[in-house]
């Protein structure tokens, strides 16, 4: 039997399709409102795994799971980088010129402005992109049309007027497979780790860390901070790095920077995938 597997949305959110290509097309799916419900349902045992975006080429990093990554005891296990293409969603036998409006999550329509405006159409946002299908198939609404995912079309019986409706062809979305248990084994080839810092405030600590991964010729694929929270004017940085050599040059890696900051917390460690 496969892993259960929550997500947030409805089905034929992106999160679904991510869960499909990490786990498999026949995935048992548990569909939750929203990210906190995720790590909740993982953190339970409800599902065995969750999957999350973490970040997107074009709107930058979903702070919000990064957040829920430092209150809950979940590890990262594995990454899958998919390529978001928004299709024009209808009920069946409605044509392109009947549409007068589009219902979509507003990171969405913000993505396919442009080519809704050279349709003449109005935006309506919904609380997500498959739950935009869904409404609209529920309402039999014949001058409305949703963008969403094709997977979308396909599990609530619409139709596909347009593919490719975003305005940048190259618009992916990295997700984040949490588990409760963290990795022990790995295949071999590159490992990503990633990992939460804070640095102690005297001159040069980030100096000192990043020298960490210079010192091993490490990969930083990642360096973000935020600010920590009840600490004003502190931060908190999340950090990925690439190794093919963990077991040696990350573990040092990992030994050296808990001696120079304040807190490290290991987020996870799973192979890389490009």
């Amino acid at each position: 039997m496969s892993a259960r597997v929550a997500f947030q949305g409805e089905r034929g959110a992106y999160s679904h399709l991510a869960a499909q290509a990490l786990l498999g097309p026949t995935v048992e799916v548990l569909p939750c409102v929203d990210f906190d419900e995720v790590f909740a349902s993982v953190a339970s045992g409800a599902a065995e795994r969750g999957v999350v975006p973490v970040e997107n080429s074009l709107a930058g990093t979903i702070h919000r799971v990064y957040d829920l990554l430092i209150r809950h005891s979940l590890h990262i296990v594995a990454e899958h980088a998919l390529r978001v293409a928004h299709c024009l969603i209808a009920a069946p036998g409605v044509a392109i010129e009947d549409v007068r409006v589009v219902l979509s999550h507003p990171q969405a329509l913000a993505q396919c402005e442009h080519r809704l405006r050279a349709l003449g159409l109005t935006s309506e946002v919904a609380y997500d992109t498959a739950g935009a299908v869904k409404l609209l198939a529920e309402s039999g609404r014949r001058d409305a049309a949703a963008l969403a995912s094709p997977l979308a079309a396909q599990v609530y019986g619409m139709h596909v007027l347009r593919e490719e409706m975003q305005d940048h062809e190259h618009n992916y979305t990295r997700f984040a497979v949490l588990s409760r248990e963290p990795l022990t084994e790995w295949p071999p080839g590159d490992l990503k780790v990633s990992v939460a810092l804070s640095l102690k405030n005297e001159r040069g600590a980030l100096f000192k860390a990043l020298a960490v991964f210079a010192l091993r010729n490490l990969d930083l694929t990642k360096i973000e901070s935020r600010p920590l929270p009840g600490r004003t004017w502190e931060y908190l940085f999340y950090v990925d790095f690439v190794t093919d050599d963990f077991a040696n040059k990350g573990q040092r890696a990992l030994g050296h920077l808990e001696e120079i900051c304040g807190m490290l917390k290991v987020l996870g460690v799973y192979p890389r995938r490009v």
